[in-house]
């Protein structure tokens, strides 16, 4: 409808106007008034009505990428749009991060990222995002436990082998990580606060590529993950020693947990989770939870992320929010209190 204006109104100011054009006035007043309340209800399309962007905060190839392209296709069938995968690799998941937390908080950028959110804030002192107060928790996707793993011609058997063999002031063990700050890296660390042995970092670019060394026996020990240990140990090319999870993994039924292994509280994780910009609206926010809770609870998804050792959580905004400030909270605790200066 077209703005009135009232220099079109050619009359006295003081004359009355006839009963007629106060009633098709008054009419036209009504209705320019009703369409401007339900202009927005009216022209406010439901979310979606076009294509989602997934960010995965890591190259392809990798863990998050495979559950990444894993949920996505499933997704899309519960939101009846597609969702399109876009990995933003680099900096330890920053990159993609920076990426996301300038989205436009309106649910078609939505982010996989791994246990490096939770760990970052730990090792940057300056990043170009606020991890809490950026990022909007929607879902814890999975998890899955590091593992301790040795060259099965290196002298240990047991976390109390690498404990005592750990502690000895005149030898030197050192122990393969997928990269300075990562995940495994910080597992190793974790397992020298909570055992006082002094395993030394030999950092690779990636998992694979510290596996191969292991493998080779150029490194004897590595945090890793259960993908990768499984590839190797069914081989006999590794010795699983124990897994960082809170309870034995189906996975690896025969392998104790390095907390019953004699380190009381070790827990060390890989995991990945969906969040969205901050602002993003609460109810746009519950429908993505409510639709990838179903794609978690699909047999085949279970069975695909099972496959690399997956837990399949598939939690409420609120869990994941909590497991993540505890996931903070423990790592900064780690970086302080060992004076650990790992930048990526």
């Amino acid at each position: 409808m077209s703005p009135v204006n009232l220099q079109d109104f050619k009359m006295h100011p003081f004359k009355p106007l006839h009963r007629a054009v106060v009633h098709r006035t008054v009419v036209a007043g009504c209705l320019l008034a009703t369409a401007c309340l339900a202009g927005p209800a009216t022209v406010q399309a439901a979310y979606p009505d076009r294509p989602v962007t997934l960010v995965v905060t890591y190259p392809a190839g990798g863990t998050a990428d495979y559950v990444g392209r894993t949920i996505a296709p499933e997704l899309a069938k519960q939101l009846g749009q597609s969702v399109i995968v876009e990995n933003r690799g680099g900096a330890g998941g920053m990159i993609g991060g920076a990426m996301v937390a300038r989205a436009a908080p309106d649910g078609y950028t939505i982010m996989l990222d791994a246990a490096n959110h939770a760990q970052n804030p730990a090792l940057h002192a300056k990043m170009q995002f606020d991890t809490l107060k950026d990022f909007a928790p929607v879902t814890l996707v999975m998890r899955v436990p590091n593992v301790l793993v040795v060259n099965p011609a290196f002298p240990v058997k047991t976390v109390p082998d690498l404990i005592t063999l750990g502690k000895e002031p005149d030898k030197v063990v050192h122990y393969a990580t997928s990269g300075p700050g990562s995940a495994q890296h910080l597992a190793g660390e974790l397992f020298n606060a909570l055992t006082g042995t002094h395993l030394e970092a030999v950092h690779y670019k990636g998992g694979s590529a510290g596996m191969m060394d292991v493998v080779g026996g150029q490194v004897p020990v590595m945090f890793t993950t259960m993908n990768l240990a499984l590839q190797h140990s069914k081989s006999d090319k590794v010795r699983l020693i124990a897994v960082g999870s809170d309870k034995r993994s189906p996975n690896a039924p025969n392998v104790p947990t390095i907390a019953e292994a004699g380190v009381p509280g070790y827990e060390s994780y890989e995991w990945n989770a969906i969040f969205v910009p901050t602002g993003t609206p609460a109810p746009i926010i519950e429908q993505v939870n409510v639709a990838l809770r179903k794609v978690l609870a699909e047999p085949e998804v279970i069975a695909r992320l099972n496959q690399i050792g997956a837990e399949v959580i598939g939690s409420t905004p609120a869990e994941l929010e909590t497991f993540r400030r505890n996931e903070i909270i423990k790592w900064q605790k780690l970086v302080k209190d060992h004076h650990l200066n790992i930048e990526q």
